[in-house]
């Protein structure tokens, strides 16, 4: 099944949540696509928040795991609304 992902601009303060969330997930599993992705993130970046993939764009939308976690919150969100 093909999702379409929304392109609504992530508020700051969630966006960085969701990545905290997802880095501390990710944390110590170097060997996986996304825990190494997160692992060159912080490295790369020396954890400055503003420098990462979350805040490469003016919405937010930088890093595909944060785009991910944030659209299936709000669909789940939205599916609530019209039960």
């Amino acid at each position: 099944m093909k999702q379409n992902p929304s392109k609504d601009a992530i508020p700051q303060a969630t966006a960085w949540q969701i990545c905290a969330e997802i880095r501390q997930e990710n944390r110590g599993k170097w060997y996986t696509f996304n825990g190494l992705f997160c692992w060159g993130c912080v490295r790369f970046t020396n954890g400055d928040l503003t420098k990462m993939c979350v805040s490469a764009g003016p919405d937010y939308r930088g890093c595909a795991q944060v785009n991910a976690r944030y659209d299936q919150r709000r669909r789940v969100a939205q599916e609530e609304l019209t039960k």
